[in-house]
């Protein structure tokens, strides 16, 4: 594991942790790129894994792109940015910093941002990729991508609009301005704020409310949610009865019947 993100279980929880606060917790390489894949792909990858926590060490839960790597086009340091030309640009993008919204789209635990500080830019997006968002009193939200003089290179465009509505996406996009917490929640941009203090304390809780289903369940009604927002009803339909002849089949369901006709709290296992 990379020395940007620490990676620590507590039951069926997985927290990651981006670990570099001198720097906001900035994604500067593909190598900070590659190691938040690595930890999402090894976290979904084990079954006793039921939620997935991401939150920022120190000051800021992420402040976006490293702005001095991208000015350098350096590509011996590997930055996430621009390089020598449009193609090689193109390029870096898409074997760099794209590779986390489509690792956290593709992942089938429930996610939470646990917000602790400053989420600007890529920041921010990498907040929305996850499924929930709390938010710390004092935390500042920004699509600021514009007062650099470049777009959202990471699908900033495709999330924020699904998360507040197109003309509040648009407001946020257009102008830059950072959001408050309070404003984020008034927007509906995080489901709640906490005080600084408590933050982690309200992530976990609301984690352990998730991790007390049974696992593999929850994987599938995750998957079912990301294919709803896209596809026909009909074909809703389709899958959700797939998903749900799978469903009947497991211990944990057979584990849930018994448990409440005989008035007992189940134990579920992930089978």
């Amino acid at each position: 594991m990379s020395d940007f993100i620490r990676s620590t279980q507590a039951g069926r929880i997985v927290t990651l942790t981006l670990s570099r606060p001198a720097q906001r917790n900035a994604l500067a390489s593909h190598d900070d790129c590659a190691a938040l894949v690595s930890a999402v792909q090894e976290a979904a990858a084990n079954p006793d894994v039921a939620v997935l926590v991401l939150t920022g060490e120190g000051p800021a839960f992420c402040a976006g792109g490293d702005l001095k790597a991208m000015r350098e086009r350096d590509p011996a340091k590997a930055g996430i940015g621009a390089l020598s030309s449009p193609l090689a640009t193109r390029n870096n993008y898409r074997r760099g910093i794209q590779r986390i919204p489509e690792v956290l789209w593709d992942c089938e635990l429930p996610t939470i941002a646990a917000i602790n500080g400053a989420a600007i830019g890529a920041g921010l997006d990498l907040a929305l990729m996850c499924d929930l968002r709390i938010a710390a009193q004092g935390a500042k939200l920004a699509s600021s991508f514009v007062k650099v003089g470049i777009v959202p290179g990471d699908g900033g465009a495709y999330l924020l609009p699904r998360a507040v509505g197109w003309a509040k996406a648009a407001e946020m996009m257009f102008t830059g301005d950072a959001l408050s917490a309070d404003e984020a929640l008034a927007c509906g941009l995080v489901s709640r704020v906490v005080e600084p203090a408590s933050l982690m304390d309200e992530a976990m809780a609301l984690a352990q409310r998730i991790a007390a289903n049974p696992p593999q369940t929850l994987r599938l009604v995750k998957r079912l949610l990301r294919e709803a927002q896209h596809a026909r009803l009909g074909e809703v339909l389709q899958l959700s009865a797939a998903f749900q002849a799978l469903a009947h089949e497991t211990t944990d369901h057979r584990e849930a019947l018994d448990a409440f006709i005989e008035k007992r709290p189940p134990v579920f296992t992930g089978s």
